[in-house]
C-alpha cells in the first residue's frame, strides 16, 4: 500500500513561471509539436503548411509559389518519404534545400511497368498521339499511363510515374506548424 506526501510550499512568481513553462513543454512533447528556440518545430503528426518549388533535370514541373500554400500531416504518408524526413526539426520561415533520390522520391523506372496493349483496346485508335498520356479502368481500378510507342497493331504504355528515376530538387519554405494529436500521424 502506497503513501501521500503533500508538500505545501510558498508558490513565489518565478516557481509559478517555471511550473507553467515545464508543463507547456511536455504538453507540446505529448502533442507531438515540439519547441525549439521559442518557436514551434515539425514532429510526427504536426499540422504543416509550407511553400514549394520543385525542379527535376533543371525545369521547374510543380510550385505552390503564387498559391495556398501545401497542407499536410506529418508522417501521414502525403508526401513523398525522403521530403518528409528532411522536414523534421524545422520551424515556420525556414527555408531549405531538400533533393531525393529516386528510391525515396516515385520510385526507380521499372522495365516492367512498360506494357504492349492490342491498339482496338482505344476508341479514338486514329488520335493517339506519342507522349500522351490516357486514362483508363480495369475492374474498379483507374489508371493513367503514357503512350511510349504506337505500332501497327499494338501501343506500348509506360505506367511507371512520370517523375521514377527522377532526383527531384525542391526549395521549401516553412509557412506554419501546429501540434497534431499524439502519436498519430495523419
Amino acid at each position: 500500500m502506497g503513501m501521500s506526501v503533500i508538500f505545501h510550499l510558498p508558490v513565489t512568481d518565478t516557481i509559478m513561471r517555471k511550473l507553467t513553462t515545464a508543463a507547456a513543454a511536455i504538453l507540446m512533447l505529448l502533442s507531438g509539436c515540439a519547441k525549439k528556440d521559442g518557436g514551434s518545430v515539425i514532429a510526427a503528426g504536426s499540422k504543416v503548411k509550407m511553400h514549394y518549388t520543385l525542379t527535376v533535370d533543371g525545369a521547374v514541373v510543380d510550385s505552390s509559389q503564387g498559391k495556398d500554400p501545401l497542407a499536410f500531416a506529418q508522417g501521414g504518408g502525403m508526401i513523398i518519404p525522403g521530403l518528409d524526413k528532411e522536414l523534421l526539426g524545422m520551424k515556420p520561415g525556414e527555408k531549405k534545400k531538400v533533393t531525393v533520390a529516386p528510391a525515396d522520391g516515385y520510385g526507380e523506372h521499372r522495365p516492367d511497368g512498360i506494357q504492349e496493349v492490342p491498339k482496338k483496346n482505344f476508341a479514338d485508335q486514329n488520335k493517339l498521339i506519342l507522349g500522351a498520356v490516357v486514362g483508363g479502368q480495369v475492374g474498379q481500378r483507374k489508371f493513367q499511363a503514357k503512350i511510349h510507342k504506337i505500332g501497327g497493331e499494338t501501343v506500348t504504355l509506360d505506367f511507371n510515374h512520370p517523375l521514377a528515376g527522377k532526383t527531384l530538387n525542391f526549395d521549401i519554405e516553412i509557412v506554419s506548424v501546429e501540434a497534431g494529436e499524439a502519436g498519430k500521424a495523419g
